[in-house]
């Protein structure tokens, strides 16, 4: 998928993130994917494992994280070439390095409570930005 991936979460961290992304794609024209995941159950197998309910608190998250594109693209002067909006289930962390495959760039928060904390980037940036196939920006929560 070319183009320019975010990860959001609803988190404070998250919406700036999904606030710059669409900045970006909008300043480059691109189109914009907006991914969110449900975590579930890791299987000791390997991978996932998913049961009924998973769905609906996946239709839930694809809900909020329209909304929350919604709310973000209100301000915009400029807007990005499109918007797709994909909630999955999974790790967030395999989840998101999937999305992204083939990705012109990748967008996460950084999780940071201050002082000390705000230098640390939350386990699923991490792991992503060490792991990704393509550029990742990470914007810290102002």
């Amino acid at each position: 998928m070319s183009g320019i991936v975010v990860g959001i979460d609803a988190s404070s961290h998250s919406m700036a993130a999904l606030s710059w992304a669409l900045r970006e794609a909008a300043a480059k024209n691109e189109a914009l994917t907006v991914v969110t995941v449900e975590v579930v159950v890791a299987s000791g197998w390997g991978g996932s494992q998913v049961y009924g309910q998973d769905y609906e608190l996946r239709d839930k998250a694809q809900k909020a994280a329209e909304e929350a594109v919604a709310n973000a693209t209100k301000s915009l002067d400029a807007k990005p070439a499109s918007v797709t909006v994909k909630a999955l289930l999974g790790q967030p962390a395999e989840q998101l390095l999937e999305a992204a495959k083939g990705a012109d760039q990748l967008i996460l928060g950084r999780r940071g409570t201050g002082g000390f904390n705000r230098l640390m980037l939350g386990s699923v940036t991490s792991q992503v930005a060490h792991h990704a196939d393509c550029p990742v920006t990470i914007v810290p929560d102002v």
